[in-house]
C-alpha cells in the first residue's frame, strides 16, 4: 500500500470512528480526497476488515436513532436507508431493530401531541390533519387508520 492510500486509510479511519458510515459515504469522501476506482475500493475493504465500515451496523443504528429521537416511521426510514445505498438483507435487519409495541406507541403518542396543537371544531378535519401529518412521518396507513379508528 503506497504512503497516499494509507494516509487516506488513516483519514478514512477516523472519518467512520466519528460516527457510522455507508460504503457510499467514504466512497464519496475519497474521491473528494483524489482517491478512486481499484484505490478506493482497497481501502474501503481495508475499513471492512479493520471493522471501522459495517453497513448492517449503520443501518440498525441510522433505524433506531431516527425511531427513537426524530419520530419517524418505518416507510421514511427504508426510503432514506435506500438512498443511502442501504438495500436488502441489512435493510431488513434494520427495521426489525424497532419493536412493534414500540412502534405503535410512538404514533399514538406523536398523534396525541400532533392532536393538542390543532384548533378546528370539524373533527373531519381534524382527523385529515392527523393522516396527512403521520403520513409524512412515513407511517403506515393501515396503522394509522387503526390507532385513529380506536380513538373515536
Amino acid at each position: 500500500m503506497t504512503d497516499i492510500l494509507k494516509d487516506a486509510l488513516r483519514k478514512a479511519a477516523m472519518f467512520c470512528a466519528y460516527q457510522e458510515r455507508t460504503q457510499q459515504e467514504v466512497r464519496d469522501r475519497l474521491k473528494e480526497w483524489g482517491v478512486w476506482g481499484d484505490d478506493a475500493e482497497e481501502v474501503i475493504a481495508e475499513l471492512i476488515q479493520q471493522n471501522y465500515l459495517n453497513e448492517e451496523r449503520f443501518a440498525k443504528s441510522f433505524a433506531g436513532g431516527k425511531f427513537r429521537v426524530k419520530g419517524w416511521g418505518k416507510r421514511k426510514i427504508k426510503q432514506h436507508l435506500q438512498q443511502r445505498g442501504i438495500t436488502g438483507y441489512n435493510l431488513n435487519e434494520a427495521l426489525k431493530e424497532i419493536e412493534p409495541d414500540d412502534y405503535r406507541q410512538t404514533l399514538v403518542d406523536l398523534l396525541d401531541r400532533k392532536r393538542r396543537s390543532l384548533n378546528d371544531a370539524n373533527p373531519l378535519v381534524i382527523k385529515q390533519k392527523l393522516i396527512r401529518f403521520a403520513m409524512s412521518r412515513g407511517y403506515e396507513s393501515d396503522l394509522i387508520f387503526a390507532v385513529l379508528g380506536a380513538d373515536d
